[in-house]
């Protein structure tokens, strides 16, 4: 038997709506072999701190230099419960030789797959189209695209790529891949992969794609990767999909060409500024589909099943490694 770790849990700065059900699962999956209490912001900062052995950032948002200086020396791991690391100042948790470590892509890749896939079934069929002429009683109206033999460029071939890649073959998409990393020739066989290219093809992707699918971190070498000009590549008729970070987008050029149907439409589940202005141009067009950061937020209806339980287990698996004297697993680096 482990030893019995002290906890805390860090909520989203959204407020409870978005913190309950991730707070649900860590409660369901930690509560009964650790010591789980939820940080509370009316007590002084620093006593929140007293004792606590691992921290549970819900996001990674609240990993802020103050705290980085209180928490220095004492908490032996700040474990996000997420993928991104955009959101705090890493290096300076380095200088501090602060333990931070993720939830990696695998427990996401499924959920957020699910999501891009929804938006390109959705975008090719027009659903927004369709319930307007339902609602109006017109019928048989308009036709959608069938998604054999289409191209779909995904750029980032990690987990949740490598996840929608194994959806659309089902679909008999045609799949184009970027990565950093070297994509192995099993996995080019796995997926049947058309093309595979490092960073320096994503042009040739995006000419040629009917589909382009977004799977990256957001980075200083990632911001804006989609730019005014890679955006202008795209073919007329073309649908951008972005489950990722709305950063990597320009949304000022995006938004001026999906208003001059330029290009098909998008998806859209990240945004550049969250919570973005729901009044914004852009998402009142009938090409665009807009989900409020909800594509790798899933529960399941099995035990084993869903985003949230998945990231759970991957926090629990670090504190009873902890508990056991050996090293965290997902260390960012």
């Amino acid at each position: 038997m482990t030893k019995a770790l002290n906890v805390l849990f860090m909520p989203h700065n959204t407020g409870p709506e978005m913190t309950k059900p991730w707070l649900d699962e860590v409660d369901r999956v930690i509560g009964k072999d650790h010591n789980l209490r939820v940080f509370d912001d009316s007590q002084p900062l620093a006593s929140e701190f007293e004792d606590v052995d691992v921290v549970i950032d819900l996001g990674g948002v609240s990993a802020t230099n103050e705290i980085a200086d209180l928490i220095a020396g004492k908490v032996r791991l700040w474990q996000i419960l997420g993928t991104g690391i955009d959101h705090f100042d890493l290096e300076y948790w380095r200088a501090k030789k602060i333990s931070v470590a993720n939830c990696p892509g695998q427990f996401t890749a499924d959920a957020l797959a699910e999501g891009a896939m929804m938006f390109i079934l959705m975008l090719t069929r027009r659903y927004s189209e369709l319930q307007i002429n339902f609602k109006r009683g017109i019928f048989y109206r308009p036709l959608g695209l069938a998604l054999e033999g289409m191209r779909l460029g995904i750029i980032g071939f990690g987990a949740s790529g490598m996840a929608l890649a194994r959806r659309a073959l089902a679909f008999d998409m045609k799949i184009s891949a970027i990565d950093i990393r070297d994509v192995s020739d099993h996995e080019r066989r796995e997926f049947d992969l058309e093309f595979v290219g490092k960073p320096d093809s994503i042009d040739q992707v995006i000419t040629q794609s009917d589909v382009l699918s977004l799977h990256l971190h957001l980075t200083d070498e990632t911001h804006h990767i989609i730019d005014e000009r890679r955006l202008k590549m795209m073919k007329p008729g073309s649908f951008l999909i972005n489950i990722a970070r709305g950063q990597l987008v320009d949304e000022d050029v995006l938004l001026d060409l999906l208003e001059q149907k330029k290009i098909g439409g998008a998806g859209l589940d990240a945004f550049g500024k969250e919570p973005p202005e729901k009044d914004s141009l852009i998402y009142t067009l009938d090409n665009v589909l807009v989900t409020p950061h909800t594509a790798g937020a899933t529960t399941g209806s099995v035990p084993t099943a869903g985003a949230a339980t998945k990231r759970a287990h991957a926090a629990k698996d670090n504190l009873d490694r902890i508990a056991s004297g050996l090293d965290p697993l997902y260390l960012v680096n």
